[in-house]
């Protein structure tokens, strides 16, 4: 549900979207989302952790971290209205502060759409998933940010189209059992060594 639940709220955030500012509801369905997501992912994350161990050791708490990020700008959307404050305004006055403006928006905001662009390559690599889903996670990972540079509607909402159809995915059907590289490979040797022996076994009997 929470897989589901966050790219659905982080659309619907976008709906609200008001002139120079995305405002306070978009602010908070923001931050919902963000948690939400999290919640989803940390269970992505125990799934792969079998197939993938080296990449959620990793990935997990760049999510947090990346989640913290995704909060933080809902609450400076919530700010600009309360201050009524224009979005180019309010980056001016945070780059004042360089220590927050850096490890909070600069640095844990792009790792937002990095956590979704690294799941969606995982999910394809170790076969979690259908191709098509981690695509789809990948150029949504990729137009996400681009949305939100420009602050484009429009752009937006195919940025989290893109991103809600693979969850959504993920959300219903989960994932498939992992397959680790080579696996198909060992496979295909382990009967043809079985077929050899066999022939030898009849072989011998003869």
């Amino acid at each position: 549900m929470f897989l589901i639940l966050g790219p659905v709220l982080n659309l619907v955030a976008t709906l609200f979207w008001e002139p120079d500012t995305q405002g306070a509801t978009a602010g908070t369905l923001i931050g919902l989302s963000s948690a939400c997501w999290l919640i989803g992912l940390i269970g992505i994350f125990d799934r792969l952790r079998a197939s993938a161990p080296r990449y959620v050791a990793v990935a997990l708490p760049v999510a947090v971290f990346a989640t913290v990020g995704g909060v933080s700008f809902g609450v400076q959307a919530i700010h600009e209205t309360l201050f009524s404050a224009t979005h180019a305004h309010t980056v001016e006055l945070l780059n004042e502060y360089p220590f927050a403006a850096t490890t909070l928006f600069w640095t844990a905001g792009p790792l937002f759409p990095a956590t979704f662009f690294a799941l969606g390559l995982v999910l394809a690599w170790r076969r979690a998933a259908p191709l098509p889903v981690g695509i789809l996670l990948c150029l949504g990972a990729l137009a996400f940010p681009l949305s939100r540079i420009t602050r484009e509607a429009s752009i937006a909402l195919v940025a989290d189209v893109l991103l809600v159809l693979p969850f959504l995915y993920l959300g219903i059907r989960g994932l498939r059992p992992a397959s680790r590289p080579g696996a198909a490979g060992g496979s295909g040797a382990g009967a043809e060594q079985a077929a050899l022996a066999g022939d030898t076994r009849r072989t011998r009997d003869a």
